[in-house]
Order: C-alpha cells, then sequence, then structure tokens
C-alpha cells in the first residue's frame, strides 16, 4: 500500500501517543504536527524529525501534499477542525468524542458525503482484538441470550477542566458495548456529581436500555483509588468478563449459569451451574495501530470506515441524552419513539414481560437534512 501523506494536530499526552503510532507505521508518511505549545512542536521534532508549526491553516498552506488529517486536540476544537480539514478536501480522523454537540456531528458527517471525504472517529475499543473476539461470541450465539452488561473506566486522574468524565471517558465505552451487541438503546439515564470543580462531574453512573431487555450500566470516574478498566457480559448460556487492565489472559469465557426447571420443588426448578473457565489467546497487537491502519487503508482504498461518523454521531447522540439526563438528576431520556421502547414493568405487576414507558423524551437538535440521512444509512 501506497503511504498516505499524514498530518497531526494536537501534541498533547494522547496526541503524543498518536503521532508516535503514525511515525511507526509504514503505510504512514508523517508529514508534519502542529500544536500551540512550542515545547510540544520541539519534541515532535526530535523525536520524530518531522515538520511542525502552531496551527491548522498554517499546516494546509504550508504542506497541500498533506491527504488526511489526524485531530487529538481538546474535544471543543474537534468540530471547527475537523470542518475545516473536510473544507479544505482532506479525509479526516477526529479522537472521541467526536464532537460536543449533535447538531455538529450531523454537520460533519453531511459535509463528508457531500465532498467524498472519508470521517472517522476514534473509537478505539473497536479495533481491541478482545473486543472483536467477544463480539464474534456473542453473533455466534456461545454465550446465550445476551442479558446485561457492565463496565468500568476509572482511575486518579487527568483531572479536566474543558470536559467532564462522562463525556471524556464514556465514548469508549458506550461504542464498546454497541459494536459487541450490535444494537441502539432505547433510552439512558445518568446520575453523577462534581466534588473537584464546580459542575463538571468527576464521576458518572450511565445506564442504558435497549428493547430486547438487555441492560448495560457504565461507571466512569478520574477520582478513584484504583485503575480500572473492565467490562463483563452475562449471557443466558455463558459469562465473558474482559480486564483489559491486566497484562495478560485479558479475556475470561466464564462456562455458567442459572437455569430454571419445571418442577414442583423451588430448590429442584433453580440450578446454578459452575463450569469450566477458558481463556482464550488474543493478539496483543496495540490497539491504536490497528485502529490507524484500517484508517489509512480506508483513505486509500476510498472504503467506509467501520467507527464513521454515522457511529460517532450514534456515540454523540447518546453521549447528549445522558447529559441532559445527568442535568435531571437521573431522569431517562428517549433516543427511540415510545413504541419501540421498553422498561421493566412496576412492582406490583406479577408478570415479569416488560411494556412501553411512560413518555420521558426529549427532542434532539437534527438537521433537515438528516431524516434523508437516517433512511439511507451506512453503505
Amino acid at each position: 500500500m501506497a503511504q498516505v501523506k499524514v498530518g497531526v494536530v494536537g501534541l498533547g499526552a494522547w496526541g503524543r501517543n498518536v503521532a508516535r503510532c503514525l511515525h511507526e507505521l509504514n503505510e504512514c508518511d508523517l508529514v508534519a504536527c502542529c500544536d500551540t505549545n512550542p515545547a510540544s512542536r520541539a519534541l515532535a521534532e526530535l523525536n520524530w524529525n518531522v515538520k511542525t508549526c502552531e496551527t491548522l491553516d498554517e499546516m494546509l498552506e504550508r504542506y497541500p501534499s498533506i491527504q488526511a488529517i489526524v485531530i487529538s486536540s481538546p474535544a471543543i476544537t474537534h468540530y471547527p477542525l475537523a470542518k475545516k480539514a473536510l473544507l479544505a478536501d482532506k479525509d479526516v480522523f477526529v479522537e472521541k468524542p467526536f464532537t460536543l454537540e449533535v447538531a455538529h456531528a450531523e454537520e460533519l458527517l453531511h459535509l463528508s458525503e457531500v465532498r467524498d471525504r472519508v470521517l472517522m472517529v476514534g473509537h478505539l475499543m473497536e479495533y481491541h482484538p478482545a473486543v472483536n473476539y467477544i463480539r464474534d461470541i456473542v453473533r455466534s450465539g456461545e454465550l446465550g441470550d445476551i442479558y446485561y452488561v457492565y463496565t468500568q473506566r476509572v482511575n486518579l486522574g487527568r483531572i479536566r477542566g474543558d470536559e467532564n468524565a462522562l463525556w471524556s471517558f464514556a465514548p469508549h465505552d458506550i461504542s464498546q458495548i454497541l459494536y459487541m451487541l450490535g444494537g441502539t438503546p432505547t433510552d439512558v439515564s445518568a446520575r453523577g456529581q462534581s466534588f473537584i470543580q464546580n459542575s463538571i462531574e468527576d464521576v458518572v453512573f450511565l445506564s442504558l436500555y435497549f428493547s430486547n431487555r438487555v441492560m448495560a450500566h457504565i461507571h466512569i470516574s478520574w477520582l478513584d483509588p484504583h485503575k480500572v478498566r473492565s467490562t463483563t457480559i452475562v449471557g443466558s448460556k455463558k459469562m465473558v468478563v474482559f480486564d483489559d487492565a491486566a497484562a495478560t489472559e485479558k479475556l475470561r469465557i466464564y462456562d455458567s449459569r442459572a437455569e430454571m426447571h419445571p418442577t414442583t420443588s423451588y430448590g429442584e426448578a433453580t440450578q446454578v451451574r459452575f463450569g469450566d473457565i477458558h481463556i482464550p489467546r488474543i493478539s496483543s497487537t496495540e490497539p491504536l495501530k490497528i485502529e490507524f491502519q484500517h484508517f489509512l487503508d480506508c483513505v486509500v482504498r476510498r472504503l467506509r470506515p467501520r467507527s464513521d461518523a454515522y457511529d460517532g454521531l450514534q456515540v454523540v447522540r447518546i453521549l447528549d441524552s445522558a447529559q441532559r439526563s445527568l442535568d435531571m438528576d437521573g431522569i431517562p431520556v428517549a433516543l427511540q419513539p415510545e413504541e419501540e421502547r421498553l422498561h421493566a414493568p412496576s412492582l406490583p405487576l406479577k408478570n415479569r414481560s416488560w411494556r412501553p414507558a411512560p413518555d420521558v423524551s426529549i427532542s434532539l437538535p437534527a438537521f433537515a437534512y438528516m431524516s434523508e440521512l437516517s433512511q439511507k444509512g451506512p453503505q
């Protein structure tokens, strides 16, 4: 594959990792990096022997041969920088979160399609070998019917001042859950608290509800004594635990379940099985490299990325609804029409089948053209 000429915008803590990864890929020609911090630019010149500049405008003017722009700057800059790069007819990779507003994500999606540009969002977990292994066994039916999922993404720091823990951490878990389950939640609820900075939540508990009765719970915090990156999936046949913070044996599949058998004795009716634990061999390839190899391949072959703008928009819509719920102290916010939403019944009901939820929908901003895009869907 021919080398793709790339420019990186943003050389912060994660941006330096992005630039390092691109520099190491044979498929990439890292032409230039830009950042407003002179020390960051000097470090890039020293480490990767690349040209540097202060702004994206300067990069576009000085290095017109650049084919793709990778944006790893603060989240608040994602929309204006991505828009500028797309208008310059560059293919674009945007780190998560895609944007901070639904309307901005819709606009970038529309712009990329009108100008026939590759637009990819940095949903890193969709490229993790363990996550793809889980997705395959979910789809194969090995786990049975999926009951629920819960994740933890917590540690002490880095505490941000420009976005809360929801927007900083949750895109990873939301995109991972949607990718593994292959579905979209009907509604979300979130509660959190600001301890360190006023109005910037340090800890958030986010719940997603799906029409097939699957539930997902996400715990995110940058104010926790332990660094935890874990995902648990409970199915009717088997259960899976993914520990991304573990040095080895990141994935464990438990042949464990609870079953109900028709019988007159309660003790005989309920049977719990504790079976073997399977630890599959998972590739140790760095997910970030897999992600950027995919992006570069899409640029060369003009393909739609796995984590494309539709994927990015879907996650931003969920984040936006979660933020609304957070602002209302946990009131659920709908993502789909009432007839498509299901909730658990009130406690007095003996029948545990589900019924439509009460109307708590909140309209989401949208451009007129989005109705056409939603009908068209991903290619």
